[in-house]
């Protein structure tokens, strides 16, 4: 158990890292971390011995999300997780430039933010992805594509919403 809770300890940055993405509010990341952290430890036995920890977790978390998102319907801003200090100023076409993409992220459907946050800041591979969303990696990458290009749409103000919908 000592192992398991070092494993934990190491991921939970990344897991709240994460839960901010979703629900926009530090508050609510950390009840959704604290809940994946609840039922992880409450499903151990049921784990399979060969999954991947990191994966197992992010797919309880995103899981949890859309539970609390079905339930509630309200979202609050985020912008916290790329806002960030450099010692260096930025230069105000990039300023511009940045608040543009955060404004794209923001209007993308919480599937689209999932996917790009999960293979670009969290570097999950597309395997590790289909495994927490239970479908093919060619689901994955086909879904990823059509989020970056929604983003670099919506980027260059080419279109207002993202025209996707969720099918099951």
């Amino acid at each position: 158990m000592h192992e398991l809770d070092e494993q934990l300890r190491e991921l939970i940055p990344r897991l709240r890292r994460f839960a901010v993405s979703l629900s926009r509010n530090a508050s609510s990341a950390d009840d959704l971390v604290q809940s994946t952290l609840e039922r992880a430890i409450t499903r151990w036995a049921d784990k399979t011995v060969d999954g991947d920890l990191r994966a197992w977790l992010f797919s309880i978390l995103y899981r949890q999300f859309l539970d609390a998102h079905r339930r509630t319907r309200r979202y609050a801003r985020m912008l916290e997780l790329f806002t960030g200090r450099d010692d260096v100023q930025p230069s105000v076409e990039r300023t511009v430039i940045a608040q543009s993409t955060l404004q794209a992220f923001d209007q993308l459907n919480s599937e689209q933010r999932a996917l790009l946050l999960w293979v670009s800041v969290e570097g999950l591979s597309y395997k590790e992805v289909a495994q927490i969303l239970d479908v093919p990696i060619g689901t994955v990458m086909s879904r990823l594509s059509r989020a970056r290009q929604a983003l670099r749409q919506l980027s260059d103000g080419e279109i207002s919403r993202p025209s996707l919908r969720i099918l099951k």
